[in-house]
């Protein structure tokens, strides 16, 4: 099999359940989600058991699988809750397992023998020999590091059983240390990254101090704002699909566990439509390079880098003078269920008014250009404007929604 001809996978992260549906809306093939223990993003909302299983159940019914995170570094307090929890999931019936402590993998394979278990990045999987190792112990994927570039990638997919699967990031926020093992939040705060629980302190202000002169702060590079000297752009692959296709890669991982249905929707429609315009033909693909970017230019984002995929970055891959997202559209909320009189049902994120323009996003493809006509409360009282988060509300636009489009407005 050509690689071109290797279908990539689009693998799309999910905080909570609503955004899980998201994202099998907008054209992820598989989605990784966390429980409420042993994954790396504690203070993400994660997912309940009874969420979990409901987001197993639509995810299977649309034909998109659920891996679930299970990748702290495992200190002795956590080998036994391990175990009872890879019990529950047994019983829940993810498709796979997302592993990199070797001791939290044995007891997912004690427990689970059948378990589809894939490796992290953080286990730091940076040559072909690490990937035979755990095919050899009963891994069926691999993540690469981040530290590799496709020329690496390339190398490993040509020494490795063919049935082996590849999982690289292609998209979403870079971490300053390696592979994502980072001990300066726990140093700093006291909140180990490699126990779920990262304060970010990547994305702090700094300056130097000397010795001789305590308390006289010397910016490593001044600017009004600050010194920013891990802040890393972030990663974004979109403009080079073929290159990443022709390395062999089975599955495009998004990063973004903590992010918004917004962000999800964009990310997935997105490479969902450059995958599949590239897999028809290349021409269309070249053809369609400016609608990817402006919208992939429509979620949050640390401006862009490609990473480590075209060799060791330049200083160019940092952000040195803020820590601020570039931020084009605001999120106002998910269509829920359309009653019979047109009416669309949300979850209100964000303000908006009566008379306000704003879009449509749909899954495929299209930015609709709508009025909000009229807004209702949930006892039926008309109102002019949304400014509670999370308010249930109905909305009659100009043009009728439908179920799972997301709503967003232009930040001006």
């Amino acid at each position: 099999m050509s690689e071109k001809n290797r279908k990539p996978e689009l693998l799309i992260p999910a905080s909570n359940l609503e955004v899980l549906k998201t994202a099998v809306i907008f054209g992820a093939d598989a989605v990784y989600i966390g429980g409420e223990a042993f994954g790396l993003r504690a203070k993400a909302k994660n997912f309940s058991k009874e969420d979990m299983q409901e987001g197993i159940r639509f995810a299977h019914e649309n034909g998109v699988k659920v891996y679930v995170t299970a990748n702290i570094l495992a200190h002795n307090r956590d080998l036994e809750g391990a175990r009872a929890y890879f019990g529950e999931l047994r019983e829940i019936g993810p498709d796979a397992l997302i592993i990199s402590d070797p001791g939290m993998f044995s007891i997912a394979r004690q427990v689970w023998p059948e378990a589809g278990i894939h490796i992290s990045t953080q286990a730091n999987n940076t040559n072909y020999m690490t990937y035979r190792f755990w095919w050899e112990q009963g891994a069926k994927r691999v993540v690469s590091a981040r530290e590799l570039s496709l020329e690496e990638i390339r190398e490993i997919r040509e020494n490795i059983p063919e049935e082996m699967e590849i999982e690289s990031f292609v998209h979403g926020a870079m971490c300053i240390s390696y592979s994502g093992r980072c001990l300066l939040s726990n140093y700093f705060t006291g909140r180990d990254a490699n126990q779920g629980e990262c304060t970010h302190p990547c994305r702090w202000k700094y300056a130097v101090m000397e010795e001789s002169r305590p308390g006289e702060y010397l910016p490593v590079y001044e600017n009004e704002r600050g010194t920013f000297i891990f802040n890393s752009r972030d990663l974004c692959m979109i403009e080079h699909i073929p290159e990443l296709m022709e390395a062999g890669i089975d599955s495009f991982k998004i990063e973004g566990r903590m992010k918004t249905a917004l962000y999800v929707a964009t990310v997935a429609r997105t490479y969902r439509k450059a995958i599949d315009d590239y897999l028809r033909s290349e021409e269309e693909y070249r053809n369609n390079l400016p609608w990817y970017r402006d919208e992939i230019a429509k979620c949050t984002y640390r401006q862009f880098t490609t990473g480590f995929y075209f060799g060791k970055p330049s200083e160019q891959a940092q952000i040195y003078d803020n820590n601020t997202y570039v931020s084009e559209y605001i999120y106002l909320g998910i269509v829920g269920a359309v009653r019979e009189d047109g009416l669309a049902r949300i979850e209100q994120r964000n303000k908006f008014c009566t008379g306000d323009e704003i879009e449509i996003m749909k899954p495929d493809g299209r930015n609709i250009p709508v009025k909000v006509e009229r807004i209702l409360d949930e006892e039926g009282n008309e109102v002019e404007s949304a400014p509670h988060p999370r308010q249930v509300l109905f909305l009659q636009l100009s043009a009728a929604p439908e179920q799972y489009d997301i709503l967003r407005v232009k930040n001006d």
